[in-house]
């Protein structure tokens, strides 16, 4: 039994999947940008400045920080091993299978609640953008879960249904259609940093961190779920040209924008408005403009970014879930059907709809605020899992072509791990006892189906 559960995949064992190769760097990038400016700079000042006050822009350089380093690792580990998978397929090949298998189930996870979670707040963004501009309001029946007041959210169905309608004609059309809205998107919040400057107070700036190091640990921990998006570019693996230099390319450049933007949101939203009054603001960002400017267009132009940046997460983190299912699907770690490709689109078209429809029925039925910090925390063990793999693949396989190395090796990757542990240490005691919780589902569904299924059964060692 010891055997089966260390047991590791050859790099090599990888096979050519099928999938069609059409994705490029700035597509790619744009797929990074993409699955992380979102929902986060949208909403969470309004609960990370509570927690933090204006030190929140240290907050952000924190959590930035910890992705970097990971960053630096997620670019050996891709250009090492370009496949579909990401961080799963990186524990396969150097840690080995129940490792592998418990990274899988953290990304299904992160990726399913985080998908669903940001469907509902494009839902508020829709109501209020189709309020603003033609006087229309959405029944609360039909905004909101039953647990929020509602019946069914059927915008956020309705968002679930149109990614999977992208997802399901290729890998090509989907990254186009989101490296469109990612230059609307950085674009609308490039406007509101502009606009909120003029409004800069620095008397808004003091007392700068009224919790101290604890609230500056805390809302970075908070914050953390919106560095998804380093995850969802290495999930292309096997639909990049040119992986070994395309993957960390992307992974870096992704990185450096998205630090760049939200260390500018963050900065001009806390000097243009006192830190008491972020709590329990909603729209905040376009509440913000609205008092600057002293003009109500703002409230419009930032709740239709809103709309078109959730979009595009949604659409994002989708595409992440079922390629981490079509790799754990082509191992035996879960059925087939995630694997199945459609002969003329070179997608798993049946493991997304089984996604879209998952995804749609958290979305539409279940109110999923207390669920969100479960997002960083699969996160930030999916991070860890990587910066140990980089240690790990160097001492056992040192020859394999590395299309790019972490600088400052073995330093970097052990900084990551200690990062991520202090963020997940920043996490609430609820969010540790439903992780555990998923884990031991994880636990019987692997004694269940996957250790007989397994493509690797019959290499005890694997490798």
């Amino acid at each position: 039994m010891t055997s089966q559960l260390l047991r590791r995949k050859p790099v090599s064992a990888e096979p050519e999947s099928g999938l069609a190769r059409s994705i490029g760097t700035f597509g790619l990038m744009a797929l990074g940008i993409g699955a992380t400016i979102g929902t986060g700079i949208f909403f969470v000042l309004s609960t990370a400045v509570p927690e933090a006050g204006p030190a929140v822009t240290v907050g952000f350089v924190l959590a930035a920080v910890t992705a970097g380093f990971t960053a630096l690792c997620y670019a050996e580990l891709a250009s090492a091993i370009p496949a579909s998978g990401s961080s799963y397929s990186y524990a396969y090949a150097t840690l080995g299978e129940l490792v592998a298998y418990v990274v899988g189930w953290c990304l299904v996870l992160e990726y399913a609640v985080s998908s669903a979670a940001v469907s509902v707040g494009w839902s508020e963004y829709l109501d209020q953008l189709l309020r603003d501009t033609l006087g229309v309001t959405i029944p609360d029946a039909l905004a909101a879960a039953p647990g929020a007041g509602g019946v069914v959210n059927l915008p956020a169905l309705v968002l679930v249904a149109l990614c999977a309608l992208l997802l399901v004609r290729g890998a090509s059309e989907s990254t186009t259609v989101n490296a469109v809205m990612v230059v609307v998107k950085v674009g609308v919040l490039l406007l509101f940093v502009v606009l909120a400057l003029t409004g800069f107070d620095s008397g808004n700036l003091t007392p700068f961190a009224p919790l101290g190091v604890a609230g500056i640990s805390a809302a970075a921990s908070s914050i953390f779920f919106s560095f998804i998006g380093l995850d969802a570019v290495s999930t292309a693996g096997e639909e990049v040209r040119d992986p070994r230099r395309t993957l960390p390319r992307a992974v870096l450049g992704a990185l450096a924008v998205v630090t760049v933007v939200y260390l500018l949101v963050a900065f001009a939203a806390v000097g243009a408005q006192p830190a008491g009054d972020f709590e329990g603001q909603t729209a905040g960002l376009a509440v913000i403009l609205e008092r600057v400017t002293g003009a109500t267009w703002p409230a419009v132009v930032l709740a239709a970014g809103a709309v078109v940046s959730i979009f595009s997460v949604t659409l994002v983190t989708m595409y992440g879930q079922t390629r981490i299912l079509y790799a754990m699907s082509r191992d035996g770690m879960v059925p087939r059907v995630f694997s199945r490709l459609h002969p003329r689109t070179r997608v798993p078209v049946r493991g997304t709809l089984l996604v879209a429809l998952f995804v749609g029925a958290l979305a539409g039925f279940l109110p999923l605020d207390f669920l969100v910090d479960l997002t960083s925390m699969g996160t930030l063990v999916a991070f860890a899992v990587v910066s140990v793999g980089v240690l790990v693949l160097r001492r056992t396989d040192p020859d394999l072509p590395r299309g790019f190395r972490v600088p400052g090796y073995p330093v970097v990757p052990v900084l990551s791990v200690l990062f991520c542990l202090y963020l997940v240490a920043g996490l609430s005691a609820t969010t540790f006892l439903l992780f555990a919780g998923w884990l031991a589902l994880a636990g019987l569904v692997y004694v269940g189906y996957a250790r007989r299924h397994s493509t690797l059964r019959d290499t005890p060692s694997g490798g």
